[in-house]
């Protein structure tokens, strides 16, 4: 996956497009990640230590790793992704600037 936990990327599809976040989670065996603050759905929960409460709450929902795109941190647009290896390392780099990315 070209994906890491923490990166920031843009959704490119869906009804949240254009929208950007952090990546919270990834879900590799399903290839989807939950991007903070996007793909919002609301969940009956029951009262339990979390939500003493219970009610409706509004959680991020996971979405396809095709639907998103990562954000180069230099110049903060949308980038491919490409591989290659570094004394002796597979690192990632942004195809759009070049620059490896952590």
């Amino acid at each position: 996956m070209f994906v890491k936990t923490g990166d920031k990327v843009k959704v490119i599809a869906g009804k949240d497009k254009g929208k950007e976040g952090v990546i919270v989670k990834i879900d590799a065996d399903q290839n989807r990640v939950v991007v903070e603050g996007v793909n919002m759905v609301k969940k009956h929960q029951k009262p339990n230590n979390q939500y003493p409460q219970g009610g409706i709450v509004e959680l991020e929902a996971p979405i396809h790793v095709s639907n998103v795109q990562l954000l180069d941190p230099s110049t903060n647009e949308p980038t491919k992704v490409g591989y290659k290896v570094e004394d002796g390392k597979k690192v990632r780099f942004a195809k759009k600037s070049g620059k490896t990315l952590a």
